[in-house]
């Protein structure tokens, strides 16, 4: 039971909080977002709370995550609580709306997403 335990519970509040996650609550943020990606690459993370796939992909990117904090600012979307942020998100970029997905975004443009097992930390080194 033990590993599907760590699989399925719900433990979002601990990793996000040791990963120091910004969470994108409000519609309000994207703005900030925008303007903030002339200074700092800016990383979006769609996460889904149910989904295990959503899980893993969360994971591994902190997992691989090894970028100075100071270059990158990651915020987190919890798509249950905030679809229609979600739905902006896909409005407002013109991008099409996947669970998990990342958005890369420099100087107000998405310069990256990728959705599922093609989520990957590594990519960043592109952008900083």
């Amino acid at each position: 039971m033990g590993f599907f335990n760590r699989l399925f519970s719900s433990s979002e509040t601990s990793s996000k909080n040791t990963f120091d996650w910004i969470p994108l609550n409000d519609l309000q943020q994207l703005e900030e977002i925008l303007t903030h990606s002339y200074e700092k690459i800016v990383v979006i993370f769609k996460h889904s709370t149910r989904c295990a796939i959503s899980r893993f992909a969360l994971n591994r990117f902190e997992n691989e995550f090894n970028f100075p904090k100071e270059h990158i600012e990651l915020f987190y979307l919890d798509l249950l609580t905030h679809r229609d942020i979600s739905n902006e998100i896909a409005r407002k970029f013109e991008i099409e709306h996947q669970s998990p997905q990342i958005l890369v975004i420099k100087n107000r443009k998405v310069v990256y997403v990728a959705s599922h097992e093609n989520i990957n930390a590594r990519i960043l080194e592109r952008f900083v």
